[in-house]
């Protein structure tokens, strides 16, 4: 048919399709009929046509063994082309049989969480049509190893309606985080977090830690791992002159240097080489400068190291130091994105729903505080008001995640920084940096590209 339409200068209309021999594969037995040829099938359904392996004749019999099929389907809970094509497909055993899971859930935005026998939550998560998702894991579509397993301890699913998509995707971190389904493995442990501080002494260095305190000031984070954390400080490192010994030095008493000492890649200050001024002016104020303002003299200095190991042909080097760079705008970029959300006390806005009306959310110190959708027709301002009496109330803590988890706050921000997202209300000024960390987004979108393509080309 394809053929004969390209020939004769007919568009191919590309129509659905539905395998009856496939079907017929899945609603009847071999105690009904010995095999699925048309000629079987024609005969056990008593169609009005009998196949005559000519065109039209085994056209009309597949029409009346099609009508045959459906008539089964009923008991298999398909209604709808979709389903029946669906259900042609290859399925396990335990999607066939927990394939009612599915049933009554509502077609609106939310989360889904699947349930085990003891009401353990086993997977969570989110869709703008929550029937339609939970009604894909019972197709041949689904292949997850995982989630078959998955479905076989699961005994119910239960719908958290939401507002709109946004509020969905907060509810599935929060409940993920909440109850770490055994099948989710994403955003499970969201305190398990690092931070790279300075340390509170006359000659402070960094160091790895797994959280912030009310007196810290100069930091950097959060990151997901200890080992990005510190591919992060070995780039400060190679920047500034921030010392890289674990010692506890002390302004009285001298302790003997190191080898870096040695290599004049240290000030030394272990043996008072350097005074506590001019080394807070030269290795600790960099650093202060590139996670709350502009981290241009140590982006300058590693770009520097980079075309200089790479004119000695010492490319490896070159790529070492490249990665450090990439950690430290990495960390830099977000950090300074998300404390500049953060920090506002509250803020209302509004994104065209796409039924009518506005989604509306609340947001107060990177957390969502609320969230709901006004009517088409109506002004929205009446419906801001009764969320935000209704709010959630967020007592901030310290650092640039004060009041969530790093990935709410990102969440929210790829949420409010869409085209079509107004803001409505804020009480204070949304704003970053003039010389921040956001103007290298071009150099770190290429240094992790070069990275990516070394990677590619690496692998046998």
């Amino acid at each position: 048919l394809k053929a004969a339409c390209a020939k004769h200068g007919y568009r191919w209309p590309n129509p659905r399709v539905l395998d009856t021999a496939a079907l017929a594969r899945r609603v009847l037995s071999r105690d009904e009929v010995p095999n699925r040829k048309l000629g079987t099938l024609a005969a056990y359904f008593r169609t009005s046509t009998q196949p005559t392996h000519r065109a039209l004749d085994d056209a009309k019999a597949t029409v009346d063994v099609l009508h045959g099929l459906i008539g089964r389907l009923g008991g298999h809970r398909v209604d709808t082309v979709g389903e029946a094509i669906e259900f042609a497909r290859a399925v396990t055993p335990t999607q066939r049989r927990k394939r009612h899971l599915a049933d009554g859930l509502p077609r609106t935005p939310g989360v889904y969480i699947f349930r085990a026998a003891d009401d353990r939550p086993l997977y969570v998560g989110t869709s703008g049509d929550i029937a339609t998702r939970v009604r894909s894991y019972f197709t041949a579509a689904e292949k997850r190893a995982r989630i078959s397993e998955m479905l076989a301890a699961a005994e119910r699913v239960e719908a958290v309606g939401c507002a709109h998509s946004l509020e969905a995707e907060v509810r599935e971190l929060r409940l993920i985080a909440a109850h770490a389904p055994p099948y989710n493995r994403r955003s499970k442990y969201p305190e398990r977090v690092v931070w790279l501080k300075l340390t509170d002494e006359a000659y402070p260095r960094l160091s790895v830690a797994r959280g912030l305190a009310p007196g810290d000031e100069a930091y950097l984070g959060p990151f997901t791992s200890r080992r990005a954390a510190e591919l992060a400080a070995a780039g400060f490192h190679d920047a500034t002159g921030l010392r890289q010994c674990t010692h506890r030095l002390s302004l009285r008493t001298v302790t003997p240097a190191c080898a870096l000492a040695e290599l004049g890649r240290c000030a030394a200050p272990c043996e008072h080489r350097i005074t506590p001024e001019e080394y807070d002016h030269r290795a600790v104020a960099p650093f202060r400068a590139a996670t709350t303002g502009d981290p241009g003299p140590v982006v300058a200095t590693l770009l520097a190291r980079i075309d200089a190991l790479a004119a000695a042909q010492r490319y490896e080097e070159a790529a070492v130091v490249r990665a450090r760079l990439a950690a430290v705008l990495r960390a830099t970029v977000r950090m300074q994105r998300l404390a500049a959300l953060t920090g506002i006390a509250e803020l209302a806005a509004a994104r065209p729903a796409a039924g009518g009306g506005w989604e509306l959310a609340l947001v107060r110190h990177g957390r969502l505080a609320g969230a709901g959708v006004s009517p088409p027709g109506v002004h929205p301002r009446p419906t801001v008001t009764l969320i935000r009496a209704t709010a959630e109330t967020v007592t901030p803590g310290h650092g640039p995640v004060p009041a969530a988890s790093a990935e709410e706050s990102e969440r929210i921000l790829s949420w409010l920084e869409r085209p079509e997202t107004r803001l409505v209300e804020m009480t204070s000024a949304w704003s970053s940096p003039v010389a921040g960390a956001a103007r290298f987004r071009g150099l770190l979108a290429k240094a992790e590209g070069a990275a990516t393509q070394q990677l590619s080309t690496e692998r046998p």
